[in-house]
């Protein structure tokens, strides 16, 4: 038998950080996204966001790979999003994303991050809030490959 705790914070934003994750949709666009995590097996302990990105603390199964989750979940969320024609345009995500691990002790001042999305960028950019994410956890990066 195997035991395993594996926390994310998993962060991405719209293509072209477009603010297209209105007032009126957003709420709806994070549940569903949770319920995608757990028909993946998983289970979100946390989504939000801001006008143009989400942010989940998830636990992940160990036999589905981060990169297939994160497809996964932004694909689909992508799709709900389009087929509900809550966009002027048609809605993407950007092809990135950043997934860091959580260790326990983290997990409460990861959630309450998460949780604070509208206050926080109130006063500070994705952009800025990305890159210090990639620096404080150690990610080497080219600064023209970061964000499309």
């Amino acid at each position: 038998m195997s035991h395993h705790q594996l926390l994310y914070h998993i962060v991405f934003s719209v293509k072209e950080r477009r603010r297209y994750l209105s007032d009126k949709i957003r709420d709806e666009v994070f549940c569903y996204m949770s319920g995608v995590a757990k028909k993946l097996g998983g289970y979100a302990l946390n989504v939000n966001g801001f006008y143009d990105h989400a942010h989940l603390l998830a636990r992940i199964p160990t036999k589905v790979c981060v990169a297939d989750f994160v497809g996964r979940v932004k694909a689909n969320t992508s799709k709900h999003i389009n087929d509900n024609k809550w966009c002027p345009r048609k809605f993407q995500w950007q092809d990135g994303y950043g997934a860091f691990t959580v260790s326990s002790s983290m997990r409460q001042p990861v959630f309450d991050y998460i949780d604070k999305q509208m206050k926080h960028h109130a006063k500070r950019r994705f952009e800025d809030e990305y890159l210090a994410m990639l620096k404080n956890h150690g990610v080497e990066y080219d600064p023209r490959y970061v964000f499309d």
